[in-house]
């Protein structure tokens, strides 16, 4: 039996940043991976080929709009996806083969095959050929990810009916879409095959899509949605999902209608990824919600093994979950991983991008007894107009003090942008203090200190009529 300091299951960027923080502290680490590649679903299915789908398409939409402008002929229709799918196939081979230099240049083992727990100290793994081996170790990490949600009224068979892992293996960019789901990677891919020229509807059972969101984002990206083309339907019940046997799929609402489409893409939430790691042997706990429990460091209930990524739930981001996989290396070495970081970003890539950080507008309210607002839109600085995008808008939230608590943006590089209001965030700046400094010009990150010059108007005004 092969005897390691560290075993890590699953090769996402929680995984990954695990094997790598304990490799260069010196230790003796096997990553363990299912698929040929390593990387797990952000790379190969998820994050980094959507993301990679969204920039090509963006890209074709703008030439083909500046050609219409220009009186020009457009280019032709995309029809074939497989072109878009292969600039994707080449930035992933890169990623790669990068991340295998990484691994390699840590000394860290990689090893393919499918992981099961047979004691809370030992693993085994079969591999493809029939073949398996025992290996244990002093630590575990769990960073096995999640999967798509099948409701059971929706038979995904990936060939009419996909889900997000397999929607990116369309032979061809089908004429209509039905994109079930008003959640993150429903909005990313609806908005995306919109502004490919695909007959997009959404259809979910919430009123608004992204509805955990301050109400100008989603007005904006609906606004977007349907300049595009697409089609949102709320309020809706999915009854059942029906392809026809031809050509055409069949869905059927709660209100009696029925869409029909060319193919329907199924986006109703991912779920953790535990079949057939069999957790309970270890005697790790897992919730009603079949995630991982842990505590601040990632230690589940047995504290040699722990969890990181997807696998332990919100916010399930894949910069979160590096974060988390790192800070269960560091518990595991005994090094100080550093206080965990309250304001952590999230960004959507729809089109348009969506960010935030901090604090919602009644979380403040809630919390502070109050919210000053400013709002900043890109057709009031420069460079919204010079970079054709001028429905862009900056939200700026401050408590009655002055601190910004929160920042949401959308609009181009809205992800890139986020990143400023965090740092103002993380060291409880004013508002003042973005009124204060000089932004490059023209730039979107002018958009901060437009929302901040309100904010210090309107708090400048309350105290005026206090005093008076």
């Amino acid at each position: 039996m092969t005897r390691y300091d560290l075993i890590v299951v699953g090769s996402g960027p929680a995984g990954q940043k695990a094997a790598v923080q304990a490799a260069k502290a010196g230790r003796r680490v096997a990553l363990i991976e299912q698929l040929k590649e390593v990387g797990g679903a952000c790379v190969h299915q998820g994050t980094i080929p959507s993301k990679a789908l969204r920039e090509r398409a963006v890209e074709r939409r703008r030439v083909a709009d500046r050609l219409r402008e220009l009186g020009m002929p457009s280019e032709a229709p995309v029809t074939d996806i497989a072109s878009l799918i292969g600039e994707m196939t080449e930035v992933i081979r890169s990623h790669d083969v990068y991340m295998a230099a990484q691994m390699q240049r840590n000394g860290i083992d990689v090893i393919h095959g499918r992981a099961s727990f047979l004691s809370a100290s030992r693993v085994q793994v079969r591999f493809t050929d029939g073949r398996q081996t025992e290996l244990s170790a002093l630590y575990f990490v769990i960073a096995t990810g999640s999967k798509p949600r099948r409701p059971d009224n929706i038979p995904i068979d990936h060939e009419s009916i996909y889900d997000s892992d397999s929607i990116l293996s369309l032979a061809y960019l089908p004429s209509s879409l039905v994109v079930l789901g008003g959640g993150v990677i429903a909005c990313e891919y609806a908005s995306i095959f919109a502004v490919l020229g695909v007959d997009v509807t959404m259809i979910d059972r919430s009123a608004t899509p992204l509805g955990f969101l301050e109400v100008e984002m989603v007005q904006g990206f609906i606004r977007a949605f349907e300049r595009y083309g697409g089609r949102f339907l709320g309020s809706r019940i999915v009854e059942r999902v029906e392809f026809d046997g031809v050509s055409q799929v069949h869905t059927h609402l709660n209100d009696g209608s029925v869409v029909t489409s060319d193919k329907v893409l199924c986006a109703l939430g991912r779920i953790s990824q535990l079949e057939g790691l069999h957790v309970d042997r270890a005697g790790v706990k897992v919730n009603e919600r079949q995630l991982v429990e842990v505590n601040s460091f990632g230690q589940t209930s047995v504290p040699h093994i722990y969890a990181a990524g997807d696998v332990i739930g919100p916010p399930s981001l894949a910069s979160a979950a590096m974060e988390q996989g790192r800070r269960a290396a560091c518990h595991i070495l005994g090094i100080d991983p550093g206080q965990q970081g309250e304001w952590i970003p999230s960004g959507i890539y729809s089109v348009p991008e969506i960010a935030s950080v901090g604090l919602t507008t009644e979380q403040t309210r809630a919390r502070y007894g109050g919210a000053v607002i400013g709002l900043a839109r890109f057709n009031e600085i420069a460079r919204g107009h010079i970079a054709r995008c001028p429905d862009g808008l900056l939200k700026m939230i401050a408590s009655p003090d002055g601190i910004v608590r929160g920042i949401h943006i959308i609009g181009d590089n809205a992800t890139d942008m986020v990143h400023i209001g965090q740092m103002g965030l993380i060291h409880s700046v004013t508002a003042e203090t973005y009124v204060e400094n000089v932004f490059n010009f023209p730039t979107f990150a002018e958009c901060y200190r437009v929302a901040a010059l309100q904010v210090t108007g309107q708090l400048g005004e309350a105290r005026k009529r206090g005093a008076a």
